[in-house]
């Protein structure tokens, strides 16, 4: 599609805003604002003065503060600073980075200094409190979930006998040690490994790499969910070891499983392991051939016989089996987040499209869909409206089963969007 390029008419003379400027030609000036005044006495070297629109945010339930919203830095190192209107009033605490664009991340509005060893130990030990109910479903789920979790940037992951984290912002890489205390008390795990290489740190001024923390950590974990297992790979697999995220719906889609079924973006064929269970026969499509081989085994590990794989790139691969006349009975399409940024959120739209129109064409009569994203910028309203296009372009008359999104383990807050990304919608075809 060609881009449309603003201005580029011919014959007609530029269109003068006789509102930008006064009598002369003169141009009005701009008016800025003039920076909030602080009160005498309330700076402090742990002190964050930020603005009022970063309190107003803050009231309603959103934990971060933007570098442009700070009024005055504090002078100490990354780690947890006292918060502060211009005025005096007090707004809590909050791990301070220096170099980030989310400068602070509030944690705590109490006046005791939440830096300490217990406040950790407290907070760590009621998030996973909230997880005691998940032990008899699965052996791998999250611990702790950032800022859902009141723990701003802070991941924790459980792989059966040993805990994964990552340290997402400098001023929580600061109590890496009260950090990996506090989960060894409440866990007794037997090792913590550090997945500490997202970009997310770089933009903190942090390294990028992978650490042991304590103990030892395998390079494969058996772990499993809803009677399922499969090998995770907590040193060098995607995220922490495997897409813990996805838990639930792995299990729907188990539920629903029949005939034929076509598992795409398959990686380690997680949820293909799910629709071999209720399936005559399941195909694995991915663009990685050790990523398949690694599928194998874990269909290995379960005893599968019905499970096969196909390397390719999942958009021809579907279009190649629609125009060969392919059918199949049941269809997962869990896709990598096309939209990492609120500029690729019409490509990413468009690709979402494509391939789930092309897996609409695939069903058979009856046969049911399971697709998902897991782009934060792609919201559950955007996704809809691209599956009505699709739908509308396939010829097919389709069912909405059900809408999901993710593992319990990993809860949204509603005044926090960033902790909701997930989506997932259960289609089914009435012809």
């Amino acid at each position: 599609m060609s881009e449309r390029r603003e201005g580029s008419g011919r014959g007609k003379p530029p269109r003068i805003d006789r509102r930008k400027h006064r009598a002369g030609g003169a141009p009005r000036q701009a008016r800025i604002a003039p920076a909030p005044t602080v009160r005498e006495g309330v700076s402090g070297p742990d002190i964050a003065i930020v603005s009022s629109r970063a309190a107003t945010r803050l009231a309603q339930g959103h934990p971060w503060v933007f570098r442009s919203d700070v009024v005055e830095r504090p002078t100490v190192e990354a780690g947890c600073v006292r918060l502060r209107t211009p005025e005096g009033r007090p707004l809590g605490h909050a791990l301070w980075s220096p170099q980030s664009e989310i400068s602070l991340r509030w944690i705590d509005a109490e006046a005791a200094r939440p830096g300490e060893a217990q406040w950790w130990h407290t907070m760590i030990g009621r998030a996973i409190a909230r997880r005691a109910g998940l032990r008899t479903q699965a052996s791998a789920l999250r611990l702790v979930h950032g800022e859902a979790d009141g723990l701003p940037s802070l991941v924790v992951d459980q792989y059966d006998r040993w805990l994964v984290v990552q340290l997402l912002s400098a001023g929580l890489d600061a109590f890496r040690d009260v950090i990996v205390d506090a989960l060894r008390a409440h866990t007794n795990a037997e090792g913590i490994l550090a997945r500490n290489d997202p970009s997310a740190r770089a933009r903190e001024g942090l390294s990028r790499d992978v650490e042991l923390l304590f103990g030892t950590v395998p390079q494969q974990i058996t772990v499993h969910e809803h009677g399922v297992q499969f090998l995770a790979a907590p040193w060098d697999g995607q995220k922490t070891g495997a897409f813990l995220d996805q838990r639930e719906n792995r299990a729907l889609v188990g539920r629903i499983a029949r005939g034929r079924a076509l598992d795409c973006f398959a990686y380690h064929g997680s949820f293909a392991l799910h629709l071999a269970r209720g399936a005559t026969e399941v195909t694995a499509v991915d663009v990685s051939a050790p990523a398949l081989a690694r599928a194998m085994e874990n269909a290995a590990l379960n005893g599968y016989t019905n499970v096969r794989t196909q390397v390719g790139d999942a958009f021809e691969v579907l279009r190649a089996w629609q125009r060969a006349g392919e059918r199949f009975d049941t269809i997962v399409v869990d896709p990598p987040a096309f939209a990492k940024s609120r500029a690729s959120i019409d490509a990413a739209l468009r690709g979402y499209k494509d391939v789930n129109l092309q897996a609409m064409k695939l069903l058979a009569p009856s046969g049911q869909l399971f697709t998902a994203s897991c782009s934060h910028h792609v919201g559950l309203g955007a996704f809809l409206d691209m599956l009505r296009a699709a739908a509308a372009d396939s010829g097919r008359r389709l069912f909405v089963r059900d809408v999901t999104g993710h593992a319990v383990d990993h809860p949204e807050v509603l005044t926090i969007p960033e902790t909701g990304y997930l989506k997932g919608v259960l289609l089914e075809a009435a012809d």
